[in-house]
């Protein structure tokens, strides 16, 4: 007996069993794959989204110093900007030669606050929060709380800004 079957077309082919696909296996893997890619592409962003906040708190727990090379030039009276790990933050020199950094995000709803020497403050445009420029404690406006304070030295023509 021949193991092989043989089936016959209407068209008089013929063609072995195992070789023939069916319309309706070859729709489930067809759609099959195609749900697979689609729910990659709406799956991989949501991912991102909830993971981004967990990587970016990790990378600023690794961030514990920062060198600025080129801040020892700043002149009196004058800021940068600079990062901090994730998050940005603001270096000023005070015109009686001292020197603080905070965070330049606003407490109240995570804005980047801005350096005004001529108002001599720090001043946050969303809501018009003002912060100390010294301190960085919450002089008026909606902020809860000052902004986060780092420690300062100058050392070898840099600037180390670290974690208090």
């Amino acid at each position: 007996m021949n193991a092989n079957k043989t089936i016959t077309h209407t068209n008089g082919a013929d063609t072995d069993a195992g070789d023939l696909m069916s319309r309706r296996t070859f729709a489930k893997v067809l759609f099959g794959g195609v749900g697979l890619c689609y729910a990659g592409a709406i799956g991989y962003p949501v991912y991102r989204y909830l993971a981004s906040p967990i990587e970016r708190s990790m990378e600023a727990t690794k961030v514990s110093e920062v060198s600025l090379p080129d801040a020892a030039k700043l002149e009196p009276g004058a800021a940068m900007m600079f990062k901090f790990g994730a998050k940005p933050a603001m270096l000023i020199h005070h015109k009686d030669d001292t020197w603080s950094a905070m965070e330049a995000v606003c407490t109240h709803l995570a804005c980047t606050v801005q350096y005004q020497a001529e108002e001599n403050r720090i001043y946050c445009a969303c809501h018009g929060g003002v912060y100390d420029i010294k301190t960085g404690a919450a002089v008026s406006g909606p902020p809860p709380k000052g902004l986060k304070a780092f420690n300062v030295k100058v050392q070898d023509g840099a600037v180390i800004v670290s974690k208090v």
